[in-house]
This record gives C-alpha cells, structure tokens and sequence, in this order.
C-alpha cells in the first residue's frame, strides 16, 4: 500500500470521526486504490453548517453567560501572629548572624498580614456561598466580590476542614445562584467547564470532561471522594464551580496534581489532572454547616484497608471485593459491636462495598447513634454485626496520640535488638521511634529499619512500618518476629503493620 494511499484511508477515519461528532458537518469520503474519493455523504448545504456550528457555539456560550455569575472571588485577610512566627527563622537565634543585624534578632517579632485569593459559588439567592475551608480558614477578614462590580463583607458560617468545604455569608438578596447538580449521576467522559478565578484572573472558563470519580488521594480522617478533570485548575480556582453541560454544578474545584505532587488550592500550574469535591458531598456538608454550624458523621472507630490479590486467601475468601477491618479502636463503636482485626466487611445494610473508601462513604453517610448492618467475612464464614454509630473526630489526621503513659516502657521497649528476616531489617519499638513513626505506646510490634531491594518484600514492605502481627499471630517483641517467621517456613505470610495512624495488612512472598 502506498503512503498516498495510508494517508487518504487514515483521513477518511478521521473524517468519519469528525463527522459522527459534529453531527454531520462535515462529509465523510471513501479512498480506492484507483479512483479518487467518492463521496458517501453528500455534503450539506454551507448555510447549514454554518447554522449548526453556531447554534453549536452558542449552547455553550448561553451555559456560561447564565452560570458565570454565581461564582464570586474571594479576597482574604489572614493576620500571623507573632507567637506563631517563633523560630520560623532559626538565622535569628544565631549570635553570629545578629550582629549584621544590629542585634535586631533579638527583638520581638511582630504580627504580620498575609492576604489570599480564591473563588465561591453562589448557591442561595440570599447570600449563601459555597467555597473550600482552606480559602478561608484562619481569615480575619472577608472580601466577596460578585460579577456585576459589587463588594461584599463576608462572614463565615462554618468550616469542615475534612472535606474542604465552608460556608461564607453576605448581606445581599435577590443574588444570582447556580443549581445543584447530582454528582452521582456524572459519568466519565461528560462533558465539563471549571468557573474561577485562577492566577486573578475574573471569571475565567475552562472545558474538559470528567476524568475519574471516587479519587482518594490522602489517608486519615480526611474525606475524600474527588471527581477528577482535565479542565484547567490553577491557584485561584479554588472554591469555584464545576458545572455540566446543563449548567448544574456537578463539583467545587479544590486541588491539582503538579509534576506529581497535589496541593489544596494548587502551587504550580495546571497538567489536567484536577480535583472537585462532588455536588453531592458538598451538599450534605453545606445544608449541615447552614443549619448548626458544624458537620456530624457516623464514625465506627476501625481502621480499614482494601483487600489485595494475594491476601485473598488468607481472609477466607472467594473474590477480593469489601473491606478488611486492620485494627479497632478501645472502646469504639466497632469494638462494642463485635468487629475483629481481620473481618472482612463486605456489605453495608444490604448494600455490596468494593474497597475501603466506599465502606467509609457510606458509614459517614449516616448520623452518630444510627444503626448499621454489616456483613463480615470472619474466619472463612459469613456473619452479620449491628454497630451503632458514634461520632465522627473532627481532626484532618488519624489519632496519633498516646493511649496509654508512654513513660512506662513495654516488651518491645526492653527489647533492644534487631533482626533480619527474608530481607526485612527490624529493630525494637522504642520509645523515641513511636513517635517517628506515628503508633501509640498500647501498640506493640517491631519497627522495619529497612528493606533488601531483592527480596520478594521489597514489593509489600516499606521502612517506618510497624510490624504488629505475622500470620495472625501478635509481634511484641523482636523474639516474637524471628520466631514466627521461622515457623512460616518458605510460605507466604500475612503480616499486619500499622503507621501514621494507619494499619493493614500485606503479604510477603517467599523467595
């Protein structure tokens, strides 16, 4: 086949796509070896491409014109107080550096303004805007500024630094407002425009799809649930609208990944990766902040990780869908309920969950005192547990803090050994390396030092891990590793770890 010949075929593709997309705009022609293009198609008439085009444009035009005025900018104020800039400069402490300084790092460091820039959604024609927590958090003064020129004092209702999402106040009627949509019911590939500021650029529009739903990009108490885009979001975006093709908003845009690193707000510019927190989310946390302030969640008080290939087996069974149960808080809900280290969760009130992240949206779903049903795998069989919910901690990180007195050492603290096994490097878990790593003094373990890149456990093993259980059976101490290791022979092992708050399971295969 001739290049002439590649060159033609491969047009007419791309005529065929093109005309399928622009609703017949465009002719679509088949290529012979022998004969010129013949045209399938018979091309419509030049007035009418130019009407369909434009009422084309204009649809999107119209979705904007509408929308654009419901998103708002947000200047902010924040004063630092000296107390908080201590030791922010370790220069001055330094006699050497004073002196160039006529001694000045001596003096008392003063309060300094900082001043921020983001964007809100007007969701109530009363005065009621949407935005992130992290546009206003910490602001000692609020400037809303609406599309038509005019200038707003704002006042925040309320925060929810989990989800990222405030509510700001002002003083106005009649304002122009953007409709919920339902989050739920965006699918990838939808199309979709980001409303904001970036940059301090007024009401700039973007066009994308949608890339993802259901992204999670941190652990902890943070609730995450992002819809992913590729339209652009820069700094400045932040608070503003996610909107579908019916001009509904589907979605607050909250944070970018740069280069591979993901920032609240942004730090760099757009690579289209993009994040909004769902209408639907932001919804609940909204009508909650309008009416009391604050946000209140079901909290069951265990720590969750998604079930992986190879630990199928270990957890009894058939499939690797649901959620398993890596740890339980004393005197939690779920401890109360019954639930176990190594309970698979696999439904919620009748309702099937896949991983972690979906047990965890639907538990919070629910109101503290509420009653769940959950369906477990426990040693191979099914069981069910009611748990009756709590409520949900209000921190952005796992509960690192000590259970217990830290000043009283336990197994693991007289312990001061260290150990290798099928290339794990373990120490004992001390005091000082407790607090490196993130566990509570009633958590007992050995601490992984470091790992050997050939070994088969460089795959599921990381350095800081604790090392809480293998096989099921608990670590106390560096005698209790080596032991249960040993007894494994050249199987595979099921070892529990916990870490920042964290705790789950991971499989080391034998060489």
């Amino acid at each position: 086949m001739s290049n002439v010949v590649q060159f033609r075929r491969t047009t007419a593709v791309l005529t065929l796509v093109a005309a399928s997309i622009g609703g017949g705009l465009i002719a679509a022609f088949a290529v012979s070896h022998n004969s010129a293009p013949v045209p399938l198609v018979a091309r419509a008439d030049t007035k009418s491409d130019t009407r369909q085009v434009s009422q084309l444009s204009n649809s999107f035009a119209d979705i904007i014109e509408k929308a654009s005025p419901a998103v708002v900018k947000i200047s902010s104020t924040r004063v630092i107080k000296a107390s908080e800039q201590q030791g922010s400069n370790p220069f001055m402490s330094d006699p050497f550096f004073q002196q160039f300084f006529g001694g000045r790092g001596q003096q008392k460091p003063r309060d300094q303004r900082e001043s921020g820039l983001g964007s809100g959604v007007l969701v109530s024609s009363s005065g009621y805007i949407l935005t992130n927590n992290h546009v206003v958090e910490k602001a000692t003064t609020l400037k809303i500024e609406l599309s038509d020129g005019r200038i707003f004092t704002g006042k925040t209702v309320g925060a929810d630094p989990q989800t990222d999402v405030a509510v700001v106040k002002i003083s106005a009627d009649n304002l122009p407002t953007l409709p919920w949509g339902n989050s739920e019911a965006a699918r990838v590939g939808d199309l979709c425009f980001a409303i904001g500021n970036p940059f301090g650029q007024d009401h700039t529009v973007t066009m994308g799809i949608v890339s993802a739903k259901g992204r999670s990009l941190e652990k902890g108490l943070r609730v995450q649930n992002f819809i992913q885009t590729d339209a652009a979001i820069n700094p400045g975006n932040s608070g503003g609208a996610l909107i579908n093709a019916r001009g509904e908003l589907i979605g607050m845009n909250t944070m970018i990944l740069t280069g591979g690193n993901s920032g609240f707000g942004g730090e760099g510019g757009s690579i289209g990766i993009g994040f909004a927190v769902p209408s639907n989310m932001a919804k609940q946390v909204f009508d909650q902040l309008v009416k009391n302030g604050k946000v209140s969640r079901g909290y069951m008080g265990v720590k969750l990780s998604d079930v992986k290939p190879d630990e199928g087996s270990f957890l009894g069974l058939k499939d690797g869908h649901g959620a398993v149960v890596s740890a339980v808080d004393k005197g939690s809900p779920g401890e109360k309920g019954g639930l176990k280290p190594y309970d698979v969760i696999t439904a919620i009130d009748g309702k099937p969950v896949s991983s972690s992240d979906e047990l965890t949206m639907a538990v919070i779903a629910h109101q503290p005192g509420d009653t769940v049903t959950l369906s477990i795998v426990r040693n191979t069989k099914p069981e069910q547990v009611k748990i009756t919910l709590g409520q949900r901690p209000g921190g952005l990180e796992a509960d690192k803090s000590n259970d217990g007195d830290d000043s009283t050492p336990n197994d693991a603290d007289k312990d001061d050994g260290s150990a290798t096994v099928r290339g794990i490097h373990v120490e004992a878990l001390t005091s000082e390396l407790r607090e490196q790593v993130g566990v509570a003094s009633t958590i007992k373990g050995v601490v992984v030092s470091n790992v050997d890149a050939d070994s088969p456990a460089a795959d599921s093993v990381a350095r800081g891990m604790v090392i809480t259980a293998v096989n099921r059976e608990p670590v106390n101490n560096i005698a209790d590793f080596k032991r249960l290791m040993a007894a494994a022979g050249n199987k595979a092992v099921l070892l529990s770890w916990a870490a920042n708050g964290q705790a789950g399971f991971t499989v080391v295969q034998p060489k």
